[in-house]
């Protein structure tokens, strides 16, 4: 029977409501893309962290949007969604009204922070990537200023949104800022070229003076309440502490054995908190200059701290992707906030669709309840980070591969989530691992320029396919017969999985290939990497059959649908391309990932599409096809044009299911005309 757009419609509410029952509306559906279900992880934290004025509410910088949690319950509040990169700095206003978030995608946005409305973005031309801002303490200013190749500072009107000044004069990037206590003096931090401090008169817009204040990049910048004391935090592994109105170097603070990535003053003016790579925060005594305590929990860099409101919290982040809390009094550690992880590199189902794993550049490999989100439970033993993990075909083993120093590959009761005997042979990294069709082998590509064939059962290495540079991807055709690999050099390459003997090699590509895979009924091949191109080929005749390029960005992921009539692409510029094959049209795009989008899977019964990214992130998207056409495409032959004009002028003034009905409304229209008209010439 023919599915109309109603019906369609009908079913993907139907699908909506019963998935919103499953995950009871928690936060894994917060602010999803369109044509999402749901969102594993918190993504990655990618700033500073920041408690509203009043303490009730703690803002923390992620590669998503701005979370917001609970100070107290610790419990996620809300995501503010609407940046299209990684937050790299957030600032609540003195009264608390306002939320400033700034990030890589160049712009500035301000939000209701009890609310989550989104108030104004900010932005300039040629204005750069966002790392640093501030309030002044009347909250009617905002400073901002860049990464990378923004060499300048900016000034904002907050109640307006306007844009009020712009300060020159640093050699490079505006690393980090902050207003004196009276409002009259900016100080800024330089990084890249630069490494100076400079204050700057605001009112005037004047440089005040500038003075060398570390051996490299100045970090981060305090005031103290009074306005007496300056701090300062360099790569050189110091603290500096310094008079403001004269410029003298009042006291070196030297206990951290890396770079210092963020200070600041309790309210009282009594203590400085320090955070640094060296993975401890540190607390000092702002008058002698004394170190009074360091704090050891986090396992990674440290990148910032602050105090709540009242003086009784301490709260720190770092690349360890976790948030500590202290208490300041006793200097005894209180809770850890998890949630957040970096970069997804694999996800795969379970054969029987009832768990989800995903591997993480944080060394450790996720397992989720594939139907509620529920994290069920977290794998660790890699010696670095994750690239692979796959389930064997009974779903009794799971196995990963990951990169140096860690060269072995690990295999874990998928049950349990036990580790078993690893496999080891391999000398550098391993970047894809796959299971024969009946799995009794399990194939690994490494960047030893090596793939490996292996017996599950002993862990015997049973065949090394060489003469390949770094080896990136690798998979079995259905019948188990054939193996395919792709990688540095650009081509592909067939295996005789029998013999162990090179069969094909497959040219074409201009880039690294990224990824490869084999459609269900093993007839086509599709390959796939940074020259932006999708190639299928003809697995018998091992001819190219059809190539999908246009303004793809490096493609980093693939993957059939369960009938094999889709293929969907994952690239690095963030989005998700679905594909008819026979056609070649491309069907639609996902977006909502900030990152790169690495790994793809299907459910087992095909209605649900994973992929994971760079961002930290999985999501969860409802797989109908029909959802993701491009609006406006009527004629549904992949590009907005005329002939959907003339389809919706043809049928003008028809009521009832009509393709030519764009809005849905019952009725082609002038709104009809209107809408394809928005969407012209996308494809």
């Amino acid at each position: 029977m023919k599915l109309t757009r109603f019906s369609i419609l009908v079913m993907f509410f139907i699908a909506t409501v019963s998935l919103s029952n499953a995950f009871s509306q928690n936060y894994t559906q917060w602010r999803l893309p369109e044509g999402a279900k749901a969102r594993l992880g918190n993504g990655a934290i990618t700033g500073n962290v920041q408690y509203s004025p009043d303490g009730t509410l703690l803002a923390v910088s992620s590669s998503i949007g701005v979370w917001l949690y609970d100070a107290d319950t610790h419990e996620e509040v809300s995501l503010l969604t609407g940046h299209t990169a990684w937050v790299s700095c957030v600032a609540f206003s003195p009264d608390g009204q306002t939320l400033a978030s700034g990030s890589w995608d160049r712009t500035i946005r301000l939000w209701n922070p009890d609310t989550g409305q989104h108030k104004a973005t900010l932005m300039r031309d040629n204005m750069g990537d966002v790392t640093s801002i501030a309030f002044s303490p009347d909250g009617s200013t905002l400073a901002s200023g860049g990464g990378r190749w923004n060499k300048t500072i900016q000034l904002w009107d907050t109640e307006t949104g306007n844009h009020i000044g712009t300060l020159r004069g640093h050699k490079g990037n505006a690393t980090s800022l902050v207003f004196s206590p009276d409002g009259q003096m900016l100080v800024s931090g330089g990084g890249s070229e630069d490494n100076t401090l400079r204050l700057w008169d605001v009112r005037t817009e004047d440089p005040l003076v500038t003075f060398a204040a570390h051996e490299g990049w100045v970090k981060s910048v305090a005031f103290s309440p009074d306005g007496g004391t300056l701090a300062t935090a360099g790569v050189d592994d110091t603290i500096q502490l310094w008079n403001p109105h004269t410029g003298e170097n009042k006291a070196t603070l030297t206990a951290h054995t890396s770079g210092v990535n963020w200070v600041t003053f309790s309210q009282d003016g009594q203590t400085l908190a320090s955070a640094s790579d060296d993975k401890t925060v540190r607390l000092w005594d702002a008058v002698t200059g004394d170190l009074k305590a360091t704090l050891t929990e986090h396992t990674h860099w440290v990148k910032s701290v602050a105090f709540s409101p009242d003086g009784r919290t301490l709260v720190s982040s770092g690349d360890d992707q976790v948030i500590q809390f202290w208490d300041y009094i006793t200097e005894q550690h209180k809770a850890t906030l998890t949630g957040h992880t970096l970069a997804v590199n694999a996800v795969a189902f379970s054969p029987d669709g009832e768990t989800l794993a995903g591997a993480n550049d944080d060394k450790s490999i996720y397992l989720w309840d594939a139907h509620t989100g529920h994290l069920q439970n977290t794998l660790t033993g890699h010696g670095g980070r994750v690239f692979s993990v796959v389930f064997s075909p009974d779903g009794g083993i799971l196995a990963s591969g990951g990169g140096s120093p860690d060269t072995t590959i690990h295999l874990w009761d998928a049950h349990t989530g036990q580790p078993m005997a690893p496999i080891t042979g391999h000398k550098y990294g391993i970047e894809a691992i796959a299971f024969s069709p009946d799995g009794h082998t399990l194939a690994s590509a490494s960047w030893d320029n090596t793939v490996r064939l292996w017996s599950t059962q002993t862990g015997e290495n049973r065949a090394i396919l060489g003469d390949m540079q770094d080896v990136y991807a690798v998979a079995y055709s259905p019948d188990g017969r054939t193996l395919v690999s792709g990688g540095k050099n650009t081509t592909v390459h067939l295996w005789d999985v029998g013999t162990a003997q090179r069969q094909a090699t497959l040219t074409g590509h201009t880039e690294p290939v990224r990824a490869v895979a084999f459609s269900p009924d093993g007839s086509t091949l599709v390959s796939a990497g940074r020259d932006r191109s999708i190639r299928l080929w003809d697995v018998q005749t091992e001819q190219p059959k059809a190539t999908f390029a246009g303004n793809l960005g490096a493609i980093k992921s693939l993957a059939f649908s369960v009938d094999g009539r889709t293929l969907v692409s994952g690239s690095w510029n963030s989005t998700i391309r679905l594909w008819d094959v026979d056609s070649g049209r491309r069907l639609g795009v996902l977006t909502g990932h900030t990152n790169s989008v690495n790994t793809l899977a299907f459910s087992a019964d095909g209605r649900t599409l994973v992929s994971g990214s760079d961002d930290g992130t999985v999501l969860l998207w409802d797989f109908t096809p029909f959802l993701f056409q491009i609006p406006g495409d009527v004629n549904s032959d992949g590009v907005v044009n005329v002939q959907d004009l003339v389809l919706v002028a043809s049928n003008f003034g028809k009521t009832g299911v009509n393709t030519a009905d764009v809005n849905g409304d019952g009725v082609v229209n002038i709104q009809d005309l209107v809408r394809v008209s928005l969407y012209f010439g996308q494809n």
